[in-house]
């Protein structure tokens, strides 16, 4: 054979491995870029015969009470379809739900029914047809709401709470159900807040309270504060540092997003905010969650004065909480009041609804996701959400629980223990009750979580900045909000920001699987056409 047929013949069969290196990279470029499931259709009758098994994910805060309920709740549930058995997996954190289920996305291994954040089922969504839009379930007559065939007492569409269910509205599909439902309350140490001679008013103002905090910074001769005796006071303290943001824009009448998912956070009344937290800070009035502590536990050492968190946390606060994390010996008695949050108009009220979802995956067994509607559907009965209710400061998503007598007899027994009634977990809960119609949401878009981690953000680096003796002006704040939408990528064309687009969050590990294999790939490629170049060209010489 000639040289030239020989390299010509090298040549071809070069090319053919490369083929075949491509081939198998756009195989797995196949398997991982599939379209996803069909959309889901709604069986016409539940199979009774076939034998379902389904996964429940679902946060209790080691609360071995929410765990009971969630036990025998499933139990309940079980006598009622012989034929469905429930997994339950417990998790201490919202966040790590959010993280397992991207991860499980990748695989195809997603729990079937998941209490989860409307802002988390947005993320979930980037996956085709993979979380089960509701409408149809919502309306069929036989399985749902208040459906014939449904074997429990199933609440009607019009008894969930409208604006609870509103919130699970993304992109007019509703693509979960309300579980539960809080909002935040300011707990107050109000002996002190007399002491300093001020009377608590009907509803608190972000001017009485600053006030307030500033006036308990006297101290006296020994370096200790005035209104408590002691070396250390932070008159207010915030959680959430998200919630605080949003709520005052809220109340301004500002922007915050469009339903879309612009982000218009980063105004002149965001700036005015921030420049009056940072005063206040500068003086040590006030700190945040995150940088200070938990302020339960200055609430209860009588070193806050106003603490602000969930009504889910009312069990932590006040001198008698049950759910105190600090040592008896530190704890200082006072009377505990318990009000809306500051306010900008007391007037007109505004205050975040918040509380967890349940979402529904979808599977290629209709039968399947069907069981998981049926239990999902059973989280809104009223003995579910009654007794879930009474071991925080959440209320129940659904007007017929709310109205039941069963509840009621709870509320009246305010104060009557320290446990199941402790007082300043029913007066929160009563609080929102009589707030419902003051409440509201933000937008839910694939991107939303990023944009409120970046609200609370913003005044955490605030406040860290003035403890560091930076000076808070315009140019700062404007050097701010371009650190911050950059960190959170609300700057960039191709997320869910400023643009409008949508976030894709963390690559899958699909993603990051098949952009390793392409990359070895075409460094395989690559490695193989230099050899085979050596090859040919030691054979010339």
């Amino acid at each position: 054979m000639s040289g030239k047929n020989k390299r010509r013949k090298l040549k071809k069969k070069r090319v053919s491995s490369i083929i075949l290196i491509l081939c198998a990279v756009f195989s797995l470029t196949g398997c991982h870029g599939k379209k996803g499931l069909e959309p889901f259709a709604l069986p016409d009758e539940f199979d009774a015969s076939a034998n379902y098994e389904i996964t429940f994910w679902a946060k209790n805060d080691t609360n071995k009470t929410q765990t009971a309920i969630y036990e025998k709740a499933i139990d309940d549930f079980e006598k009622l379809y012989p034929n469905i058995k429930v997994n339950l997996r417990l998790y201490t954190d919202y966040g790590k739900i959010y993280n397992d289920v991207i991860t499980n996305i990748s695989t195809g291994t997603t729990p079937n029914v998941c209490i989860t954040y409307p802002d988390h089922i947005a993320t979930y969504l980037s996956g085709v047809n993979l979380v089960v839009p509701l409408e149809e379930l919502f309306a069929d007559e036989k399985y749902g709401l208040g459906g014939s065939e449904v074997r429990f007492d199933s609440p009607a569409a019009d008894e969930i709470v409208p604006q609870f269910l509103n919130e699970c509205s993304i992109a007019d599909h509703y693509y979960g159900i309300p579980y539960m439902r809080s909002t935040e309350a300011c707990y107050i140490n109000k002996t002190y807040v007399e002491a300093l001679g001020y009377t608590l008013p009907d509803m608190l103002t972000w001017d009485f309270i600053w006030e307030v905090s500033e006036a308990a910074m006297e101290m006296d001769a020994e370096g200790n504060f005035k209104v408590n005796g002691q070396k250390v006071l932070i008159p207010f303290i915030y959680k959430s540092t998200d919630n605080m943001m949003i709520q005052a824009l809220y109340q301004k009448e500002a922007e915050y997003s469009t339903k879309d998912g612009e982000a218009l956070l980063f105004n002149d009344t965001t700036k005015d905010f921030l420049q009056t937290i940072s005063e206040h800070a500068e003086s040590g009035a006030f700190s945040t969650f995150k940088i200070s502590g938990y302020p339960a536990n200055f609430l209860n050492a009588g070193q806050c004065i106003f603490a602000v968190d969930s009504t889910a946390g009312a069990t932590w606060m006040g001198t008698d909480a049950p759910l105190c994390d600090i040592s008896a010996d530190k704890i200082v008695a006072f009377e505990t009041a318990v009000m809306p949050v500051p306010q900008f108009d007391p007037a007109h009220p505004k205050m975040i609804s918040q509380g967890p979802s349940v979402c529904i995956f979808n599977k290629e067994d209709s039968g399947e996701v069907l069981a998981s509607w049926l239990f999902a559907q059973y989280l809104l009965t009223d003995e579910v959400q009654i007794a879930y209710s009474e071991t925080e400061g959440y209320i129940p998503v659904t007007s017929r629980a709310q109205k039941s007598a069963e509840y009621h007899d709870y509320l009246a027994g305010s104060g009557t223990d320290q446990e199941l009634h402790y007082e300043v977990k029913i007066r929160a809960v009563e609080m929102l009750l009589s707030h419902i119609d003051d409440t509201f949401t933000t937008p839910v878009f694939n991107g939303s979580a990023s944009l409120r981690d970046a609200s609370g953000q913003l005044i955490e680096s605030t406040v860290k900045s003035v403890r560091r003796g930076e000076t808070i002006d315009d140019a700062y704040v404007e050097t701010l909000y371009k650190d911050t939408a950059s960190l959170y990528r609300l700057d960039q064309p191709n997320r869910q920001g400023t643009s409008g687009k949508a976030d894709l969050g963390p690559l899958s590990g699909s993603a990051a699987a098949l952009l390793c294999t392409l990359a070895i790939a075409w460094v395989l490629i690559a490695l193989y056409a230099i050899r085979g170049r050596r090859r040919e060209k030691s054979r010339n010489d």
